[in-house]
């Protein structure tokens, strides 16, 4: 469903990204780690089109994103860190909007648009203005309207960030079994309890290059420790000692 193929982003004399290539079958949890200025961000800019690569591909469900950007979309679904939304606009007329972009008739929009609202305990906001709520009710404000189109391919840049223990449970909840039934989920966090929790495999990029992949139990194989995820990740990401 994510094909990535030796992605390389140059920014003049800096390789963000550098001859990246993993692949993230139907239904599976994938969770990105690394360090700052890692790359993450870069990945997922250059795997939902929003940069071009300076080599390599991305493809969704089989679509290069650059080539066939409208097939691509179609079945994607993209939650940055910090969502854009129009701020004038209620949740309802915004989850109706991007709705229409999805082209959803309006029965549909409605149908989803309600089931998610009452799974993610947005229905005393839905009739407000955007830019009078809280920053956690936007982000699941902008988590629903990216469902709403029953993406096949949802990717979410630090998902809990400004969510309260009861609403980064929901938003948990709602992924996994959307992952259950099919979705692929890519999430890049720094939060290694989501990754250790939730996901199928855990993918760990440092400088660019995509250094270590592969179930909890095999990152540690790789890495030669045996305990936690953050014990295995330190070491995987240390920066080397000099003399």
């Amino acid at each position: 469903m994510i094909q990535l193929e030796h992605l390389v982003k140059k920014f003049g004399d800096l390789t963000a990204v550098n001859d990246l290539s993993l692949q993230i079958g139907r239904g599976e949890f994938f969770a990105m780690l690394g360090p700052n200025a890692a790359g993450k961000t870069t990945t997922i800019k250059l795997l939902t089109g929003l940069m071009k690569p300076t080599s390599g591909s991305a493809r969704i469900c089989g679509f290069d994103i650059q080539a066939q950007p409208l097939e691509a979309r179609r079945r994607l679904a993209y939650v940055p860190d910090f969502p854009f939304l129009y701020d004038k606009l209620t949740a309802w007329e915004f989850f109706r909007f991007t709705g229409q972009l999805f082209q959803l008739d309006a029965a549909r929009i409605e149908k989803n648009s309600r089931e998610l609202v009452a799974r993610f305990h947005l229905t005393e906001f839905v009739d407000r203005a955007l830019e009078g709520l809280s920053h956690g009710t936007r982000q699941r404000i902008a988590i629903v309207s990216a469902l709403l189109h029953d993406p096949e391919v949802f990717v979410i840049d630090e998902p809990m960030v400004g969510l309260d223990p009861q609403h980064a449970r929901v938003v948990k909840d709602v992924l996994k079994e959307r992952s259950r039934a099919g979705m692929t989920v890519l999430v890049s966090t720094h939060q290694l309890s989501i990754a250790e929790e939730m996901a199928d495999r855990i993918g760990i990029i440092n400088g660019g290059k995509l250094i270590a992949v592969g179930t909890a139990d095999e990152l540690r194989k790789q890495s030669g420790h045996t305990g936690a995820l953050e014990e295995i990740f330190l070491s995987l990401t240390a920066a080397p000692t000099t003399a």
